[in-house]
Formats: C-alpha cells, sequence, structure tokens
C-alpha cells in the first residue's frame, strides 16, 4: 500500500531533529516533540494494518493522522513565538496582559489538535493490537504507548498555557480517551 507523503518537517534527518531539539532555542520543543511521537506511533499503526488483510481503511486513516502530526509538528515550530513576544512588553503596558491571554489561547491550538489526534491513533492502535496480525501486535502496543504518551504531552501543554476552560477539559478528554486505548492495547 502507498504510504503518506512528507511535510517539510519530516525532511530533516532524526539527528538533526535531536540536535534541534536539544538546542537553546524554544523550538522545536515539547509541542513538535509531541506530534513527532504522534507521527511515529502512526508509521506504527500503518505497519501493523500493511501486515494484516482486510484493514485497507485502517491503514490510510492512520496514515492521515501520520501526515497531519507532521503538519502540526511544523505548525507548533512557531506557534508559541506571538506568546514571547507579548510576554516581552514591558509589564506596565495595558494591552500586556491582554495580549499574553491571546498569544496563549491560540499557542493552545495546535497541541490540542496535536492531543486529538494522538488520541485517535491510540485508538486505532488499541484496535490494531487486539484483532490485527497477531505477529504484529507488539508493534499496535507500541504504536499504542507513543500515541498515549504524545497525547499526555499535548494535553498538558494546552493547561500549562491556560490553566483552566473548555479547551484544557477538551485536552484531558483527549489524554483520556489515549489512556483507555493504551490500556486496551495492553490487555
Amino acid at each position: 500500500m502507498k504510504r503518506a507523503g512528507p511535510s517539510d518537517f519530516s525532511e530533516r534527518s532524526l539527528k538533526d531533529l535531536l540536535d534541534a531539539v536539544a538546542a537553546r532555542t524554544p523550538a522545536p520543543g515539547g509541542g513538535s516533540s509531541a506530534a513527532t511521537a504522534t507521527a511515529l506511533a502512526a508509521a506504527l499503526v500503518e505497519m501493523a494494518a500493511n501486515f494484516t488483510e482486510g484493514l485497507t481503511a485502517e491503514f490510510q486513516r492512520a496514515g492521515a493522522l501520520r501526515t497531519r502530526a507532521l503538519e502540526l509538528a511544523e505548525i507548533e515550530l512557531h506557534a508559541y513565538e506571538p506568546v514571547l513576544e507579548a510576554l516581552r512588553l514591558p509589564r506596565e503596558d495595558p494591552e500586556r496582559s491582554a495580549r499574553v491571554s491571546a498569544a496563549q489561547t491560540e499557542a493552545s491550538k495546535s497541541p490540542l489538535e496535536i492531543a486529538g489526534t494522538a488520541a485517535d491513533l491510540a485508538e486505532l492502535a488499541a484496535e490494531l493490537a487486539v484483532n490485527g496480525n497477531p505477529n504484529l501486535s507488539g508493534d499496535a502496543v507500541a504504536g499504542a504507548l507513543l500515541a498515549e504518551a504524545a497525547a499526555q504531552a499535548a494535553a498538558r501543554l494546552v493547561a500549562i498555557n491556560l490553566t483552566d476552560g473548555q479547551e484544557v477539559e477538551l485536552a484531558r478528554g483527549h489524554a483520556e480517551r489515549a489512556r483507555a486505548a493504551r490500556d486496551r492495547a495492553l490487555s
């Protein structure tokens, strides 16, 4: 079956990506790393589906989730820049608080989507771990574990940016879905 296409972010070598994450720069950071983990989990799920007869739709779904995760990794490279700009405003600036709040809300959109994408993927991985090719169940379980970790990390980023509100609850819900899927995959 045909694999999903790359994004600009995915054109980096693994070494270059790891060096960039380790560098003393604001990005890539936790959001891009969570999205990259989601993409890696998706590749494992694609492999498990590819070795299971009759799971073309699951293979395609995992490929679409991988593509979106890589797009989100790229979006995350710049998502926090407006927050940093707002934080550099003088504390006495009357617009500072509103600008910081607005920037944090906007910066939370991509990790919220990462959490949802990872949760969707964890559920797909759990399905394959239970009902897919038994020779690939370990790969599907690994995908579920990676996706769950990515969902938890991304949900935490939303909570750090916003502390409370509807988006934080939605992110927690995604993390809980991923945790339940992980538990199904491990059972």
